[in-house]
C-alpha cells in the first residue's frame, strides 16, 4: 500500500469538505425527523454512502413504500456509478482485486472526478491509493456528519438554508472540469437535458438522461470542433491544454 498516495487522495478531496459537510447533515437529518432514528441514519451512510439515494430511500420508506421499491429507487438513482466503474477499469485493471474493491466501496462523485483527472497526467501503478484515500476522508467525514446530523437536526432553524449542499456538491466538481469546448458542451447539453427530463416527470431517471445526453454531446463537440485531435487512450491526458 503506497501511502503517498493515499495522503494525496486524501489532501485532494479536502476541499470537497466544503459541500459535503452541509450535505452530510440533511442526510441526517431528514431520516431522523422521518422517525428512522440515529442508527438507521448511520447504517443507511455506511451501506449506501450517496446523499441523493439516502434522502430517496428515506423519501420511499416515510410513504408507506416497500423496502423493494426503496432499493431500486436507491440503485436508479446510482446508476451513474455504472459510467464511474466502466472509465476507471482500464486505470485499475492491475490492482488487486481487495484494492479494487475497496476502491468500489468508497466510490462517489467526489473522489471519482479528481481520481479520473490525476491519473490522466500519471502512469504509476499505485492508482488505487489515491481514489481511497480520497474516499476515506469523504466517507468518514460523511458518516460524522450524518450522526451530527440525526442527533441535532431537529434543533437546526428551519431557515438555515442546508438544501443548498446538494447542487453545491456537484457545481464544485463540475467547474474545475470545464476546460475545453467539448467540456462546456458535454455539461450545457447534460444540464438541461436532466432539468428538461425532470419537469416532465422522468423522476430519478432524470439524472440518467441528462448523463446520456451530455456524454453524447461532448463526444460529438469533440469531433466536430477538434476533428484534429488525437482520440484519448487511457493513461494519457485526452487534452494537451491541461
Amino acid at each position: 500500500m503506497d501511502t503517498r498516495e493515499l495522503r494525496a487522495g486524501a489532501r485532494s478531496c479536502v476541499p470537497m469538505l466544503i459541500g459535503v459537510i452541509p450535505f452530510g447533515l440533511v442526510a441526517g437529518a431528514t431520516p431522523a425527523a422521518a422517525g428512522f432514528g440515529v442508527a438507521a441514519a448511520l447504517g443507511m451512510s455506511t451501506i449506501i454512502f450517496a446523499g441523493a439515494s439516502q434522502l430517496a430511500t428515506v423519501e420511499v420508506l416515510a410513504g408507506g413504500g416497500s423496502a423493494f421499491v426503496a432499493a431500486l429507487a436507491a440503485w436508479t438513482i446510482n446508476l451513474r456509478l455504472l459510467l464511474y466503474s466502466a472509465s476507471m477499469a482500464p486505470h485499475l485493471a492491475h490492482e488487486p482485486l481487495p484494492r479494487r474493491l475497496a476502491t468500489a466501496y468508497v466510490l462517489v462523485d467526489q473522489n471519482y472526478a479528481i481520481a479520473i483527472s490525476h491519473w490522466a497526467n500519471r502512469s504509476g501503478r499505485a492508482k488505487a491509493e489515491f481514489a481511497i484515500g480520497g474516499g476515506l476522508l469523504l466517507g468518514a467525514a460523511w458518516i460524522i456528519c450524518t450522526a451530527i446530523g440525526a442527533l441535532v437536526g431537529n434543533a437546526l432553524p428551519e431557515e438555515l438554508p442546508l438544501d443548498f449542499a446538494v447542487p453545491l456538491v456537484f457545481l464544485v466538481l463540475l467547474v474545475p472540469a470545464l476546460t475545453n469546448r467539448p467540456a462546456v458542451v458535454a455539461a450545457t447539453v447534460g444540464g438541461v437535458v436532466a432539468v428538461g427530463s425532470a419537469e416532465m416527470g422522468a423522476g430519478h431517471m432524470a439524472v440518467m438522461a441528462g448523463a446520456i445526453a451530455g456524454i453524447a454531446a461532448g463526444t460529438l463537440a469533440d469531433l466536430w470542433l477538434d476533428p484534429g485531435d488525437e482520440p484519448p487512450t487511457a493513461g494519457a491526458d485526452p487534452d494537451p491544454a491541461t
